[in-house]
């Protein structure tokens, strides 16, 4: 994302979301622990909206996305997204539906690493956000439930049908974007969903700690990867070569290149600039 902006000033607050800045990493809360972080339409937008303005600051390194209370998102709203989503023209529906893929495009799209710390449910939505993430870090509390067919409409929401099989494989997609069921931790972490499993309760710790050390990286050697790990997933490997070599190119007259041999040469640790 550009990091070019118009006179819009930076939002101070966010209604939906809790958002916290410690050196680096922003740590992002979804607060609805009462309807275990169900989102609404303002969620929807908030993350959105967002993730673009950390994009164009470009002082974030990491994000943690998390959910407070006994799990971590439990998708859209009942009442106020499919209750409310009954009373909208077609026009409506696909300004919705596609607000909420635009969520899945940023989360993937933003040049940092995103971690999704899930403990207890991740469904429908959730299950989704937590796809859209690089990192999955999870305690064996979590569960992660695609549900959009047990409610009448396809699997393949929000992105799930691109993201999924390129995550575990099209056999295990077909199966949980087609059932809808439920897979807890020690499957999730088998089938490649989970990227760390810790011990009970210490998922947000575990995805803290991963955030430091990806923050405390290379930070434009994360993003370019991040970029690459996108941009190359429809590519032939011809064209994906040349576009791996163009972006080593430029890397290799960055900062952090030559800061890398200087640090090699003088036997210290790497003092990254993500230059």
């Amino acid at each position: 994302m550009s990091p070019f902006t118009g006179s819009a000033a930076r939002t101070a607050d966010w209604e939906h979301l809790r958002v916290r800045h410690t050196d680096g990493i922003a740590t992002v809360t979804l607060t609805r622990p009462d309807k275990l972080n169900a989102l609404t339409f303002g969620a929807y937008a908030d993350l959105r909206d967002l993730l673009a303005e950390l994009s164009r600051e470009r002082a974030v390194r990491a994000l943690v996305l998390a959910g407070e209370g006994r799990g971590f998102c439990s998708g859209g709203d009942v009442e106020e997204i499919i209750g409310a989503t009954l009373a909208l023209d077609t026009a409506q529906l696909l300004d919705f539906n596609r607000m909420t893929g635009q969520v899945v495009r940023a989360i993937r799209e933003c040049p940092f690493p995103v971690i999704a710390a899930v403990h207890g449910v991740a469904a429908g939505a959730g299950a989704v956000l937590a796809l859209a993430a690089d990192f999955r870090v999870a305690d064996p509390s979590a569960r992660f439930a695609f549900l959009f067919t047990r409610v009448g409409l396809s699997g393949g929401d929000m992105g799930a049908a691109y993201l999924l099989p390129r995550v575990v494989g099209l056999g295990h997609a077909t199966r949980l974007l087609m059932l809808g069921d439920p897979v807890r931790a020690p499957e999730a972490e088998r089938i490649g969903l989970i990227s760390v499993l810790t011990e009970e309760g210490r998922a947000d710790e575990a995805a803290g700690e991963l955030a430091r050390r990806l923050a405390d990286g290379p930070a434009l050697a994360h993003a370019q990867t991040k970029a690459l790990l996108t941009a190359e997933l429809d590519m032939p490997l011809a064209a994906a070569v040349e576009l791996d070599a163009a972006t080593q190119a430029l890397l290799m007259n960055g900062e952090d290149y030559a800061e890398f041999h200087a640090a090699f040469v003088q036997k210290r640790p790497p003092k990254w600039r993500g230059r």
